[in-house]
């Protein structure tokens, strides 16, 4: 089978040679090029390739952004991040598209060529231990912007009661529960925020209800 490849890039000689090495193989046919975001979007749908190769940074946009808009109107497409540095927000971005794969510009000839075959299949490139790293950094920064956000509605009531200094006995007065219902939601709510303390707990929401109302007296 032939493999339809496309390709974005604003460095004549950079997209030149991809384009190149693309017409060179027996099993890849190239079918276009685009120097920017703009042609791209114009370019690709109309051409329909099984595999896109993005520069990461282009002089109108973002070639992640590229991807994230292209894989949108065309489902099928297969992404291949290019770039000239091992840059980790890229990758990470890239991840967040939903781009097959991520290669520098410096790798050689054989190894781009056999990266945008392996795409082509339906095969991952993201190395999966960077890739593991990368989202579990991005768990961790989700997790700092809201630390509640893996708790139920009744554990973030339990948390801030506890907040409040209330034991579970009158936690389960306050909320209507018996003792073991709450003490399990505390269990929970520990587990879920990597605590091992009640005392813990008290500080988050004390803190969290300091933050919420310094921004409402703004």
């Amino acid at each position: 089978m032939t493999t339809s490849v496309f390709v974005v890039d604003d460095h004549d000689i950079i997209r030149r040679g991809v384009a190149a090495l693309v017409g060179a193989e027996p099993d890849m046919q190239l079918v276009g090029e685009a120097a920017s975001t703009a042609e791209a979007l114009v370019r690709v749908p109309s051409t329909d390739p099984q595999v896109a190769v993005l520069d990461v940074r282009l002089p109108d946009g973002s070639g992640v952004e590229l991807c994230r808009e292209l894989q949108s109107r065309m489902p099928g497409l297969r992404c291949l991040m290019l770039t000239s540095f091992d840059d980790q927000d890229a990758l990470l971005d890239a991840i967040m598209a939903g781009a097959a794969g991520f290669v520098l510009k410096g790798v050689v000839s054989e190894e781009l060529v056999g990266a945008i075959r392996k795409v082509g299949a339906g095969e991952a490139l993201l190395d999966p231990r960077r890739t593991e790293a990368m989202l579990e950094m991005l768990r961790k920064e989700q997790q700092k912007a809201d630390p509640l956000r893996e708790l139920t509605a009744r554990e973030r009531e339990v948390l801030d009661l506890i907040g409040d200094g209330l034991t579970n006995r009158e936690i389960s007065g306050r909320m209507h529960l018996a003792e073991k219902t709450v003490k399990n939601y505390v269990s929970q709510m520990l587990a879920k925020l990597s605590m091992r303390h009640r005392s813990e707990a008290a500080v988050l929401a004390t803190k969290l209800r300091l933050e919420r109302d310094s921004r409402n007296k703004r």
